[in-house]
């Protein structure tokens, strides 16, 4: 059940039902700001990767804040910081930790969840998840296991800090975080400079 008591099978109802009547649609389509379009963003069993401001509240989109309005719960690298998002948003939702240290417990259990129709979030710290991120593990466990997956498309740092570099943009490599460790770090460097 979600909030007003509505089991999955009772909101897909009441979306053919919607669709039935001509009435479904988006805040783009045709019938935009014509009623309440609640609950139209997001379907029951997937899993939605919102990405978040990386430092200004501003960014984040209309859809991201749909989004985490309609899911059942979210999975976030750090509660605090995604509960400080969420009332700055004016929203409660049950939110569960996903991080480095959880992410293998916390995958089964999101498995089941979205398995049972649930609608999931999985945001990171700042930015779009699952990109040099734990939240990986659980998409790739999604695509093993034939569960849907969205993306709510926003700030990602390194796309951000390519665009201001000056550095030709036409082509480029990602590499993720680099070793910490001083000769991990100089050897893997080392790789890098040879590509």
């Amino acid at each position: 059940m979600d909030e007003s008591g509505a089991t999955p099978k009772e909101r897909e109802r009441e979306r053919e039902a919607i669709r039935a009547e001509g009435r479904e649609g988006t805040p783009d389509g045709p019938h935009a700001g014509s009623r309440d379009i609640s609950r139209e963003w997001t379907r029951d069993g997937t899993l939605y990767l919102v990405a978040t401001p990386i430092g200004n509240l501003g960014d984040l989109s209309s859809r991201a804040r749909e989004v985490l309005g309609q899911v059942d719960a979210i999975l976030a690298e750090d509660t605090r910081r995604t509960r400080a998002l969420l009332h700055a948003m004016g929203l409660r939702k049950p939110l569960l930790s996903y991080h480095a240290h959880s992410s293998g417990d916390r995958t089964a259990e999101a498995l089941v969840r979205l398995k049972e129709g649930r609608r999931l979030a999985l945001v990171s710290d700042a930015g779009t998840p699952a990109i040099s991120d734990p939240g990986q593990e659980l998409v790739a466990a999604c695509a093993r296991e034939d569960i849907p997956v969205s993306i709510v498309p926003g700030p990602c740092a390194a796309i951000a800090a390519l665009a201001v570099s000056g550095l030709d943009t036409s082509r480029f490599v990602f590499e993720g975080f680099l070793p910490r460790a001083g000769r991990n770090r100089r050897d893997r460097l080392a790789v890098l400079a040879r590509e």
